[in-house]
């Protein structure tokens, strides 16, 4: 037991669970999907607000696990990298989801008021983040001065969102709209007690908490044992499997027709994978974490807040149907990821 908690996994081993929980994950996240929708609905905050901050949360705890353990372990590129290289897969993970939505794009679907704000909110965190690594080398208490900002910001930002008065903005309805109504029956789930609802969310959280404890050490076997670059493993291997709860339960959620929850789960999870740099820098003990990031960190934290705001202009645009069916945005953010995997491998 002291072998597998604490000391490295032989490469093996750490191919395996790596594996093994990037399965879990996927089995845990569809039925996220339904459980957490059928959430919505009952405790009446609706798609956006309750996928961007509950939904958002338990998928992005895996994430949040394998930054802490990586920073914890003296593996600051992998901490970094992970958290800003999940929020990028999982925006490409929108082009997975428009792809399962055939009628029309699912930034013209889905486009809410909400979703907009979270991805402001997103480009604002991951701004600060970059500030934080050219900005003087201090800490507090073992953090740096930006954690604490970002977290006031995250927290002021769900205030807003939650409570922006009247609206300036709205999406037009369209035909193609399709709007966050209470579902009569959701596949069974509506049959069952809300108590037995919230039990099932947390016991998938913890799941999910668990596969991200062993992708994270079973990352640090792998970059042990091979020639390959850490930055590259966290932004790259560890990024994918971060994203693979949204990427699952955004799928699951636009079969089941809860569009615009499937928008907020990523979006909301990016915002909180960008608190992941905080949780890093907390558990990080060499100093501060966004200054350890190194120059491929930095490139791939400026290329998520590309893509997002790639991804706010397609919410804005409202595209029906566009570049090989899938909208302009989409192309667009399939290209800026595959260029940024391509520099990161160089």
């Amino acid at each position: 037991m002291h072998i597998v908690l604490t000391d490295l996994w032989p490469l093996s081993w750490s191919i395996g669970v790596f594996l093994l929980a990037t399965a879990v994950t996927v089995v845990c996240s569809i039925r996220l999907a339904g459980v957490g929708d059928t959430l919505a609905d009952r405790t009446g905050w609706g798609e956006a607000l309750f996928g961007a901050v509950l939904f958002g949360l338990v998928t992005s705890l895996s994430g949040i696990v394998m930054t802490a353990v990586s920073a914890a372990v003296d593996q600051p590129d992998l901490a970094y990298s992970n958290a800003v290289g999940g929020i990028a897969a999982q925006t490409v993970a929108l082009v997975v989801a428009d792809a399962f939505l055939r009628k029309v794009n699912l930034e013209h679907a889905a486009a809410s008021v909400s979703n907009m704000l979270f991805g402001c909110l997103l480009i604002g965190l991951l701004g600060l983040a970059l500030m934080a690594a050219f900005s003087p080398a201090v800490t507090f208490l073992g953090l740096h001065p930006a954690s604490a900002v970002m977290v006031a910001l995250y927290i002021g930002g769900l205030r807003l969102i939650n409570n922006y008065g009247a609206r300036m903005w709205r999406a037009v309805r369209t035909e193609d709209t399709l709007p966050d109504v209470p579902e009569e029956d959701t596949q069974g789930l509506a049959r069952h007690t809300t108590s037995r609802l919230w039990t099932e969310f947390a016991a998938v959280a913890v799941l999910v908490m668990v596969g991200g404890w062993a992708v994270a050490r079973a990352a640090e076997g792998i970059v042990e044992h091979t020639d390959l670059n850490a930055g590259l493993v966290g932004a790259v291997f560890m990024g994918l499997v971060n994203a693979l709860p949204e990427t699952v339960t955004s799928i699951a959620a636009v079969r089941r027709g809860a569009v615009t929850l499937a928008v907020a789960a990523i979006i909301g999870g990016n915002c909180l994978d960008a608190l992941n740099l905080v949780v890093g820098d907390a558990a990080y003990r060499g100093g501060s974490l966004f200054h350890a990031a190194n120059p491929d960190e930095l490139f791939l934290t400026s290329g998520a807040m590309v893509m997002t705001a790639v991804l706010l202009g397609g919410l804005l645009v409202r595209q029906r149907r566009g570049w090989l069916k899938i909208g302009f945005d989409g192309v667009l953010l399939v290209a800026l990821y595959a260029s940024i995997v391509a520099v990161l491998a160089v």
